[in-house]
């Protein structure tokens, strides 16, 4: 027999714990707002996780959201890897030299956390664990301890509490401060946050530049207040007050217009800013 609940009465630490304690084999799916998340456990491990439609998390999309392959290739790869599994996939990309088998296993990692690590987040939904239970061969399984998961999980449930009450509200745009605070001179930022950087335009909204560049609500929080808090950037308009019910205000939420792409040609903010960084 299933187990099976609701958040409210069982947090995700909460099953994560009882899984890892009674060394649980099988999968937890969590649905959530008209999301799904599934995770796979073997022995009280976790090895395996993605959301929604399992198509969805193709090992080409993986690498290309590690920047180990451009969108372009991923698009290419994957339309030509068609009724190959996973692994074989990872093998014919390792001989053809395109990644190293620890570009996959690193990728692979990373994709399964971040999507265990934004189920922290979730307070209500319907949970379902069924027993032995486990992924089809084809795919790539990375065994993980729950001990560092939970700790992580828990460091970031905490940290996303303040973000939300820092940026309630993602509808709204940003623009480039008239002269970056002096801090640039020290700036070091990831791959993730140049892309975030050149989307930064009045017209784009900040739910939009996280849907451009397939972030989730919480490290797009995070990489804006990073930069906010270093005066590289600012609101175009003050940010509206935390919704008293955020979930249910979801549904009536304005047509999302198209994003706006950093431009090509011209000589951009972000193109000043990366040569003025170069020459300090």
């Amino acid at each position: 027999m299933a187990l099976k609940g609701n958040l409210r009465d069982f947090s995700t630490t909460q099953l994560l714990n009882l899984i890892n304690l009674a060394r649980k084999t099988g999968t937890l799916t969590i649905q959530h707002s008209g999301e799904s998340a599934h995770m796979s456990f073997r022995e009280g491990k976790l090895i395996y996780a993605y959301m929604g439609d399992n198509d969805n998390n193709h090992l080409a999309k993986i690498l290309q959201h590690s920047g180990k392959l451009s969108a372009e290739q991923a698009q290419i790869i994957q339309a030509h890897a068609e009724g190959k599994s996973d692994k074989q996939l990872g093998h014919l990309l390792i001989t053809a030299g395109r990644v190293t088998q620890n570009d996959i296993i690193q990728s692979v990692r990373q994709n399964v956390l971040d999507i265990v690590y934004r189920l922290f987040t979730w307070v209500e939904g319907v949970f379902r664990f069924e027993a032995n239970k486990l992924p089809s061969p084809g795919h790539i399984t990375i065994p993980i301890d729950l001990e560092s998961v939970i700790m992580e999980g828990s460091r970031r449930l905490k940290e996303w509490e303040v973000l939300q009450e820092e940026l309630p509200d993602l509808d709204v745009s940003l623009q480039f401060t008239e002269r970056p605070d002096a801090r640039l001179r020290n700036i070091n930022l990831t791959v993730e946050e140049w892309r975030v950087v050149s989307f930064v335009n009045p017209r784009n909204t900040i739910r939009q530049i996280a849907k451009a560049n397939n972030l989730s609500e919480f490290e797009i929080r995070r990489i804006v207040y990073g930069m906010l808090q270093a005066g590289l950037v600012e609101f175009v308009d003050k940010p509206k007050p935390a919704p008293v019910a955020e979930a249910a205000d979801q549904g009536r939420r304005p047509k999302r217009q198209a994003v706006e792409q950093p431009p090509d040609v011209k000589r951009s903010v972000v193109e000043r800013l990366i040569d003025r960084i170069k020459s300090i």
